[in-house]
């Protein structure tokens, strides 16, 4: 074993001790095979230096090889911090459950600004948006409401805002196009909205109402017109397959693009009462597939890296029932990472087609 700075540190090289930050909080175990995200996230935390294991005394992390190893998402379940960020969510949740219709009654900003307050206590809460990623990925199995949904819709935006380098006043316009986006199904009849099985053809054409009901609603407001916009078109697709207008890309707000893209990774990703939640790289690998011509290239790929940066580390299992460990990511095809397997082996699935990434554990 070896103390190395962490301005030295290089992926492939494994971790002899865990690393904490600061504030006594793990930032990566022992054992633990480092990528260059990984070594990112400790620079994030300003660790100076890390306990590296030695050729001689060399033991490769070990991924999982059963379902009753403790998992990812049960650690940060266990956390003082997930606890917190769960209470700061559900009331959250209850806010827009009592409060989204107001926005249509008020002429006032009032109720934008109370949202967005209650949107802003989720990020004062945690320090780093890698955090927030992780409460978000643990939370959709508890919480797969309607409400929950623009939540998660509108604090991936915000995130999107950060990678994109936007300016904190459209950082916060992003944010309420993500709250409210949804705010036409207000106006759906609810033996339709809350049908617990898959909806008709006729009933599907009564829910994909929504998105015109919801830029009535917001049009007469005092907001942003982003935000009318977003809930006009954020089932628009850029090759002009969306609705209601079929719109191709140069006639849609970039802010409802963003949002679009979210919400259908949100959805795909959570539960339904009539499917099981999909694996997030399923819905990358079907991002990757499809997603180029019906969304912005350049939105696309910016969100899809920044979430398969979340998983680095993450045990997984794959569709021939071997578990591993997500250990690189391949850049030419980001659903397709390198996994660590138990057998001491590395697996880069771009290289094996018929094999796929079933469940992250």
């Amino acid at each position: 074993m070896k103390v190395i700075k962490t301005i030295e540190l290089t992926a492939g090289m494994v971790t002899a001790k865990p690393v904490y930050s600061k504030r006594g909080q793990l930032v990566v175990g022992a054992n633990v095979m480092l990528t260059p995200q990984l070594i990112n996230h400790m620079e994030y935390y300003s660790i100076e230096e890390a306990a590296i294991m030695t050729e001689e005394c060399m033991t490769a992390p070990a991924p999982a090889e059963t379902t009753n190893t403790i998992s990812y998402q049960d650690r940060v379940r266990s956390t003082v911090e997930f606890k917190h960020f769960k209470r700061t969510f559900q009331h959250s949740v209850v806010f827009l459950r009592e409060h989204i219709n107001d926005v249509i009654l008020l002429t006032d900003e009032q109720s934008s600004h109370c949202l967005l307050n209650q949107m802003l206590a989720l990020f004062d809460s945690l320090d780093k948006e890698v955090h927030i990623l992780d409460m978000l990925h643990c939370i959709r199995r508890i919480d797969t409401s309607t409400y929950a949904h623009s939540l998660n819709v509108g604090i991936l935006c915000r995130l999107m805002g950060r990678w994109l380098h936007y300016s904190k006043e459209e950082i916060d316009i992003l944010t309420l196009c993500g709250l409210l986006h949804d705010i036409g199904k207000s106006k759906i009849p609810k033996k339709v909205l809350l049908k617990p099985d898959k909806l008709t053809d006729e009933e599907y054409s009564v829910m994909k109402k929504h998105s015109l009901y919801g830029y009535e609603l917001l049009k007469p407001l005092p907001l942003d017109s982003r935000i009318k916009r977003a809930a006009l078109m954020h089932h628009e697709r850029c090759d002009g397959t969306g609705y209601p207008l079929g719109l191709l890309e140069e006639d849609i707000d970039p802010f409802a693009i963003i949002v679009s893209i979210v919400d259908v990774y949100d959805a795909m990703t959570t539960n339904r009462v009539y499917r099981d939640a999909i694996c997030p790289f399923e819905v990358i690998q079907r991002f990757e597939e499809e997603g180029l011509d019906r969304y912005n290239e350049e939105y696309i790929r910016v969100f899809l890296n920044h979430i398969v940066d979340t998983y680095m580390n993450y045990h997984i299992r794959l569709s021939n029932g071997t578990y591993g460990q997500i250990v690189l990511k391949n850049k030419e095809h980001l659903a397709r990472p390198t996994i660590y397997l138990p057998t001491k082996e590395f697996l880069d699935l771009s290289k094996h087609p018929d094999i796929y990434i079933k469940e992250i554990v």
